[in-house]
Formats: structure tokens, C-alpha cells, sequence
């Protein structure tokens, strides 16, 4: 019996396609939400999660930083996605019968040198995939969908133009998410070690704590805060390194941290992908 993942959004979308890609023997599963994704895992509905954390062009996902510490799962990979955006139509349409493209606000703003220059009307969708089935049922030659090229495939539209993004190099990243924790050595790229943490309500704490990896020589990849619990002095940080915990250097930088910080929690250690260079 197949292994299972689930992702956020209909079938079709972008973290669907980003399943076929990195877990091609799996068998996609399509939840509503991110906390639906969560916790068809945890339920044991599925084996991993896929998770969206950020995009080159329009940067994290909101939300997603606060679910994962608290989510009871564990980082065991990630996998960097190429995101081509399609204008997908009903079968026998031509590009200049299309009048409007549906689709989620961030796509249709990464596409608007080309939706200008056809002189296409963007139109909001809830999501890509989405917009993808709204069209095929509508079955319209004046509406398309801006979506995966496994969105078109789905829904039965055409492709009328490929690769319409404003940027060559837009590229979403995605967390892999599993019930157990995997701390073994895997891999032949640098192990990337997630984790959270707040700081002791002390002067200059942050500052202290992020000395402890540049002392030690290790690579800090990210840093992003964001509030919790509705509080603006209550600040929870997200950091990714470079190197794994059993590491000297690591362990020296993570024993500095903690003297400056009230909790610290490891969210993953994984290979590096090899779509970060």
C-alpha cells in the first residue's frame, strides 16, 4: 500500500505538484487548510506533510511559522520548487479570445507584464488550483486560470502560454513534515538544523545569543520573529543553520543560546536541498 502525503489546496496546486516532484511514490492527499494537513498526519491519515514556509518573490507564508512548533510534527526533509505559472483555458480556446485570468492574488501579481501586454483582466481567486476547476466548469473561452501545468491536466484545459512569470527564477519553498523526528546523518549536502526560540527578557539578549554561532563559526541561513499569543513583548524566533547538532561547533553555539534564552525548541534536522544554490 502506498505511503500517503498530504498538502493544502485542491488538487492541482502548486503543493500538490511539489508532491509529484519530491515523493512520487506517495499518493497526494488534498486537505482545506494547513491545520487539515497537520492533522491528517497526526491522525496517521497520511505519513508526511508537504508545507509551503516561503516564495523568492513574495516571501514567508503567513501562519505557517506559527503552526509548526506547536503542530507535534517534525522536520525530516525540504525541497525547493520551481513555480511556473500557465494560462490554462477551456480546450479549443485561442490566446486572444481570453478577456480575464483567474487566480490567487500573489500569482497575478507575478504575472503582470503578461496579463498587460494581452490585455487580460486579472480576477482574485481563492486559490490557483481552484480557479483552475471554476474555469473548466464554467467552460468559457473568454475566462482562463493562471495555474500548474498539473493544474491543466486535471481539470482538462489547455495550455495557451507557458511560463508567463515576471521573474525566471520564482521558487517556493516546502518543509517535509513526518510524526517522528529523524536526527540521523543523511545525505550527501550540509545537515540544516530548524529551530525556535525565545529570548530571556534581559538587555541586549538577542544580540548575545546570536554570538555564541558567529564565535563558533556556524552559518545561520534564517532569522525571522514573529509575535505570539496576541502579545507585542512575547516575540518567538524561527532560525536555520547550517550544520547538525552533534556537531562541536553546533553544540557550543546552541549551549551559548540557551543561556540567553527562556525556551528553545528543535522543529528538524535534515539534508540540505540542493535547489538552495
Amino acid at each position: 500500500m502506498a505511503q500517503k502525503i498530504a498538502f493544502q489546496g485542491e488538487p492541482g496546486a502548486y503543493s500538490h505538484q511539489a508532491c509529484r516532484e519530491t515523493y512520487p511514490d506517495h499518493q497526494a492527499v488534498a486537505c482545506r487548510t494547513f491545520e487539515d494537513v497537520i492533522d491528517t498526519v497526526r491522525g496517521g491519515e497520511a505519513d508526511l506533510a508537504m508545507l509551503p514556509v516561503e516564495n523568492s518573490t513574495y516571501g514567508r507564508v503567513a501562519d505557517i511559522h506559527h503552526l509548526l512548533p506547536e503542530s507535534g510534527l517534525h522536520i525530516i526533509a525540504e525541497a525547493f520548487v520551481r513555480v511556473h505559472i500557465n494560462l490554462l483555458a477551456v480546450p479549443g480556446t485561442t490566446l486572444d479570445q481570453v478577456k480575464s485570468a483567474m487566480s490567487h492574488t500573489v500569482l497575478l501579481g507575478q504575472c503582470r507584464d503578461f496579463l498587460r501586454e494581452n490585455g487580460i483582466h486579472g480576477i482574485t481567486g481563492a486559490d490557483t488550483a481552484g480557479s483552475a476547476k471554476i474555469i473548466a466548469e464554467h467552460g468559457q473561452p473568454a475566462e482562463a486560470a493562471l495555474a500548474s501545468e498539473l493544474a491543466g491536466e486535471i481539470y482538462g484545459l489547455d495550455v495557451l502560454a507557458r511560463h508567463i512569470e515576471d521573474h525566471d527564477k520564482n521558487t517556493t519553498r516546502f518543509l517535509i513534515m513526518a510524526r517522528e523526528p529523524d536526527f540521523s546523518r543523511r545525505g550527501d549536502t550540509t545537515p540544516i538544523t530548524s529551530f525556535v526560540f525565545r529570548v530571556r527578557n534581559i538587555p541586549a539578549a538577542l544580540y548575545k545569543a546570536m554570538g555564541g554561532f558567529a564565535t563558533n563559526g556556524v552559518n545561520m541561513t534564517k532569522l525571522e520573529s514573529y509575535m505570539v499569543g496576541g502579545s507585542f513583548t512575547a516575540t518567538q524566533f524561527y532560525a536555520d543553520i547550517e550544520g547538525h547538532p552533534d556537531d562541536h561547533n553546533v553544540q557550543l553555539a546552541l549551549e551559548e543560546l540557551a543561556y540567553f534564552t527562556s525556551s528553545m525548541t528543535i522543529l528538524g534536522v535534515y539534508p540540505s536541498d540542493r535547489g538552495r544554490s
